[in-house]
């Protein structure tokens, strides 16, 4: 009998083990792997919709949704394309920018929960982030995928960028660099529509950007000092690296602050204050997508 989108869903889940999503695993839970309602918050989805996906009865999911749930799933690319296929959609091609993180860097993500920590696409998109991450600059996970796009942030906004308040720098080293991404990721993704978008919306938009664009701008990523003005706590400073992952477009930005510092003080007490266990991801969830 041939498998549906379904079965392959529950069969996935089930091989998930709570401690790989950064759930605890208490006594007496009876699931073996996640739970319906676990998989939907990862995936920013509805419970009754991953319901319907399960039983047959929502046959015509989005490419959006598809990817979302690969990525709560902790799919490797073949099995992320063939989710794809099941759902009657196409795979992403090569050319385009691959929105997938990979299930060594999620099981990470999920045991730094005591870091603020963002997972980006080639566009510098966004992906996905550490509870943490969520108290120190602003919960992202109201805004759209447009809206989570760093680079336009940046040069909206200035140094802030994502942040949903003012974060402080020396230099600005950031926005060269990001523009000789945008410039690489051109290279090896010439299909991907979204890339070529941005980058026309950017130069007709930001002076500084068009200026940038044309002059070639080349800028390696280094080690920044940062400032985070936040409302609840006043100045945390951190420092700031990118980092990136052999064999992957994604690329993490990492905030550290020195161990028993007075920053990491306030960190700590905006970790406890907002419910953020150093184990596992915040009841709200980091994911892309709206609910359908």
């Amino acid at each position: 009998m041939d498998e549906t989108l379904g079965t392959a869903l529950r069969r996935w889940r089930d091989r998930l083990s709570p401690l790989d999503v950064g759930r605890a695993a208490w006594p007496g839970r009876r699931a073996v792997g996640l739970r319906r309602e676990e998989l939907a918050e990862l995936a920013e989805l509805s419970v009754d919709y991953v319901v319907r996906l399960e039983q047959g009865r929502a046959t015509s999911p989005s490419a959006q949704v598809v990817a979302s749930l690969a990525r709560a799933l902790q799919l490797q690319p073949m099995e992320r394309d063939y989710a794809y296929r099941l759902a009657g959609l196409l795979p992403p091609q090569e050319g385009t920018i691959s929105t997938h993180v990979p299930a060594g860097v999620q099981r990470m993500l999920a045991r730094l929960g005591e870091f603020p920590v963002g997972v980006f696409s080639a566009d510098w998109t966004l992906l996905s982030w550490t509870p943490a991450w969520a108290v120190l600059l602003g919960d992202p996970s109201g805004r759209t995928p447009a809206e989570r796009n760093l680079v336009r942030a940046v040069f909206a906004a200035g140094p802030a960028g994502l942040a949903a308040w003012p974060v402080l720098q020396e230099g600005d080293a950031l926005k060269p660099a990001l523009v000789a991404d945008l410039r690489a990721a051109l290279v090896d993704h010439p299909r991907d529509r979204g890339l070529i978008d941005l980058v026309e919306e950017l130069r007709s938009t930001s002076a500084e950007f068009n200026r940038l664009w044309d002059e070639g701008a080349v800028g390696p990523h280094v080690s920044a000092r940062k400032t985070v003005m936040h409302p609840e706590v006043g100045e945390v400073t951190c420092d700031c690296d990118v980092l990136t992952v052999p064999g992957s477009d994604i690329r993490l930005i990492v905030y550290t602050v020195a161990a028993g510092s007075a920053d990491a003080e306030k960190l700590e007490f905006l970790r406890v204050t907002n419910g953020v266990r150093a184990d596992g991801p915040s009841p709200s969830g980091p994911g892309p997508f709206p609910r359908p």
